[in-house]
């Protein structure tokens, strides 16, 4: 079987051995001659490169993060005791197609054997006394829910349930957009030009938590059968979300999709029994304890419970009911494995969306294109049918009527016949899936470059802000009641260009009074009843805290508050005398500065964070297409955004780019750490290598030059 690369002049021959090679950047690329060993060779390099960063995931999937850590993480490990996912993992991987769970399996073995290689390199280990563990065949799917369990809407539907608890049904419309964690992406397609004979190409940037080491960890797997770039999932085999396999590419942003449910459940006991409620009377729940491990503390125990809904993942405490989550996952033992060795090897825009039927989830929207010049749009993945409330708020899981069918929504398809963008809106083919969209705005100013020919990475990098809400409430407000300073920042920011600018003083001024704006909405009687003491674990205070909601939707506030008749204007013009008479904000990007997000456990990743945040500060806002994201009112500094961009180009792989946040490796003090960090803070792309006369091998043993080996405890 030839292989793809070789259809491509700049690929070279093929690689006579295989093994590990890698660019000037530290990037893998594995050539193995079978799946399976490539498998185990994508395991071995993801633990060499990563090895800290998988075994904080396989723990946390695991519940077991605060018998290395401490403490603190006992929450985490608590829902995860609670939620199953070590479980819920087992039983997915059991009921995979027998040459995917050989697949997995190789992965994991693989892990396994780079993980001494890769941990000798991290501080971390010896910071917290620890070692690397053991991965078992199903650990990859462990780690892969772990990303993905908190990504979707069920703690949205514990903040509604909040808001009308507090300040009525009514008021839960004010937060519909934009939830925390769950927008951001882009992803869009330049079709195929006839007339130049270009082909298709694909780009985009997803938008998560920017966690260091980085989210994901860019990589080529290639053997006799397949040769793929993309990005991978640490701890995670194939290549789920980008790749490009030469002659297709694909790529996907979050479809929005509601398919978390989240049930109140009456229990009572019955001596060791748990008992509870359903339509015709009382029935045994599973239960069972657990006993989570503490370093540096006592250990914790934790009650597992499952009703027919699914397990107990939290308590309210207002109510006592109990709250158990649905999902597919848990419901069909499926996460979707099994299209990941079918995805890598695509080679037309029907054999990935052939492949992608087995997806589960996440629910996502993709966009597809191979070299022939076909697009396709579609949406992969299960959105259970059942009863439209269970997308807004947690139901009685004792009612029938909330009862999932059955059945799934069926998944749209659609070919693409000019320029198209996914930025996580509401669209034709998503609207019946959910509930909770991001804002039109990227999207729409996505379609407006590309309809100019705007490059890539341009567009990748747009700082335009849409604030036409904010402006408007600007506008209304009445400039002889203003002081002479406030009536000075009100004229300045009515003639500000919308450009979030690092070194822009009026995207510094414009964010400074949209803080104040929020903390003082925060503070108004009508919103106050916000701050009443919550009903759910610490776990959740990301989605349930009031300033942050506040923030995060203050548009949408904005917009819908006179509607509730409240007076916004009032709150406006103090927030803008405020800023008025403080001191100058200055530039936008002295405020909205890099905030990596890491367990804080050793010296080396702590001084090499504290250097990133002094030496980049970032353009781009929530609502841009550069989607840096801050919390307005709560803080400026960014946590959240690109966390890999990329270009596939299917007229050449060749002349595809692509970059992450911080680097290839995980490990302080190697080259190759945070070597793309200047690149990605400035819009700037790194090669896709394909030829492979132009890598190195990595020695037998080593890979990139790492600190002195450290003793492991």
């Amino acid at each position: 079987m030839r292989l793809l690369g070789e259809s491509v002049a700049p690929d070279g021959p093929r690689p006579g051995a295989a093994g590990i090679r890698r660019d000037r950047w530290g990037v893998p690329h594995l050539w193995a001659d079978t799946v399976d060993d490539l498998a185990r060779l994508q395991g071995r390099a993801a633990a060499i490169d990563r090895a800290w960063q998988i075994e904080v995931e396989r723990w946390r999937s695991e519940g077991r993060l605060a018998e290395h850590v401490g403490p603190a993480e006992v929450g985490w490990d608590r829902f995860a005791r609670r939620a199953r996912l070590d479980d819920t993992a087992r039983r997915c991987y059991d009921r995979l197609d027998p040459a995917t769970r050989r697949w997995v399996a190789a992965y994991a073995q693989g892990v396994g054997e780079g993980l001494a290689e890769g941990a000798a390199g991290a501080p971390e280990f010896a910071a917290t006394g620890s070692a690397p563990g053991r991965w078992r065949p199903w650990s990859p799917l462990g780690v892969f829910l772990v990303q993905h369990v908190l990504f979707a809407t069920f703690p949205n539907k514990l903040w509604r349930a909040h808001v009308a608890a507090t300040l009525g049904p009514a008021a839960t419309a004010l937060f519909d957009s934009d939830p925390p964690g769950g927008s951001g992406s882009n992803a869009w397609v330049v079709p195929a030009d006839a007339a130049t004979g270009r082909a298709p190409l694909i780009a985009g940037d997803p938008h998560r938590t920017l966690e260091l080491p980085g989210i994901y960890h860019q990589v080529r797997l290639a053997c006799p059968e397949f040769d793929v770039v993309g990005f991978a999932f640490p701890g995670v085999p194939g290549l789920p979300h980008f790749g490009h396999a030469g002659e297709v590419a694909w790529a996907v942003t979050n479809a929005m999709a509601d398919y978390q449910d989240v049930y109140r459940e009456h229990l009572r006991r019955d001596g060791d029994r748990v008992l509870v409620r359903e339509a015709d009377g009382w029935a045994p729940a599973r239960r069972h304890v657990e006993q989570i491990e503490v370093r540096g503390g006592e250990p914790v125990t934790v009650e597992v419970i499952e009703t027919a809904r699914g397990p107990v993942v939290d308590h309210d405490r207002h109510t006592g009911d109990a709250l158990s989550l649905r999902t597919p996952a848990r419901v069909e033992q499926r996460l979707g494995f099994d299209a990941l060795l079918p995805l890598l090897r695509a080679r037309t825009v029907d054999d990935v969306a052939t492949a992608l039927r087995a997806w589960v989830e996440p629910v996502n929207s993709v966009l597809v294109a191979d070299r022939s010049g076909a697009v396709t749009q579609l949406v992969a993945g299960l959105v259970p049918q059942r009863d439209e409330r269970c997308r807004r708020e947690p139901v009685p899981g004792w009612e029938p009527r909330y009862r999932w069918t059955g059945g799934y929504a069926t998944m749209p398809r659609a070919a693409v016949t000019g320029p198209a963008a996914c930025a996580n809106d509401r669209r034709p083919d998503t609207v019946a899936l959910g509930a909770d969209f991001a804002p039109p705005h990227r999207a729409r100013r996505i379609r407006a470059l590309l309809a100019d020919g705007v490059p890539p990475e341009t567009v990748h990098t747009d700082d335009r802000l849409e604030a036409d809400v904010l402006r408007a409430a600007l506008g209304r407000l009445d400039p002889a009641a203003l002081t002479a300073p406030a009536r000075a920042l009100r004229d300045r920011l009515a003639a500000w260009d919308g450009r979030m600018a690092a070194d822009s003083a009026d995207a510094g001024a414009f964010a400074a009074w949209r803080a104040a704006l929020a903390r003082g909405l925060h503070e108004h009687p009508w919103l106050r009843p916000l701050h009443a003491p919550g009903a759910y674990d610490e776990l959740f205070a990301a989605w349930t805290n009031p300033l942050g909601r506040i923030g995060h939707a203050l548009d949408a506030v904005v917009a819908g508050l006179p509607r509730l008749g409240v007076d916004v204007d009032p709150v406006a013009a103090a927030a803008l005398e405020e800023v008025a008479h403080g001191d100058p904000p200055g530039a936008w990007g002295r405020r909205h500065v890099l905030h990596p997000v890491h367990l804080s456990v050793a010296e080396e990743v702590e001084a090499a964070v504290r250097a990133m945040r002094a030496r980049v500060s970032l353009s781009g806002d929530s609502d841009c297409v550069l989607a840096t994201s801050s919390v307005p009112g709560f803080s400026d500094a960014c946590w959240r955004g690109p966390v890999a961009r990329y270009v596939w180009d299917l007229t050449d792989r060749a002349d595809s780019r692509w970059v992450v946040p911080f680097g290839a490796s995980g490990r302080p003090g190697d080259p190759h750490f945070d070597d793309q960090l200047p690149l990605w803070a400035d819009g700037d792309l790194i090669p896709v290598v394909t030829d492979w006369r132009r890598l190195r091998p990595e020695p037998p043993g080593g890979a990139s030059p790492v600190p002195g080996p450290r003793t492991l405890g």
